[in-house]
């Protein structure tokens, strides 16, 4: 097979498993309350809500950031 062949393989994979990925945070998401820390913001009023959920987004930060010094550690790069 052409090396072309190979990558797109690759790239199919990657994305099937972030596509799956995704699907399964999605599922499984609102039962784990992650959006619900101390220190999200939310206002209401009539007819209206707006939530930011600030300290959700710190914490999602952290673990992105731990996971991919994980892997540039163990990719060698």
């Amino acid at each position: 097979m052409p090396d072309g062949y190979t990558q797109i393989g690759k790239f199919l994979i990657a994305a099937g498993l972030i596509i799956s990925a995704t699907g399964l945070i999605m599922v499984f998401a609102p039962k784990l309350n992650l959006f619900k820390l101390p220190g999200d913001l939310s206002f209401s009023g009539k007819g209206w809500k707006i939530y930011f959920p600030v300290v959700s987004c710190i914490v999602i930060s952290i673990v992105l950031t731990l996971i991919s010094w994980v892997v540039k550690y163990f990719s060698g790069k």
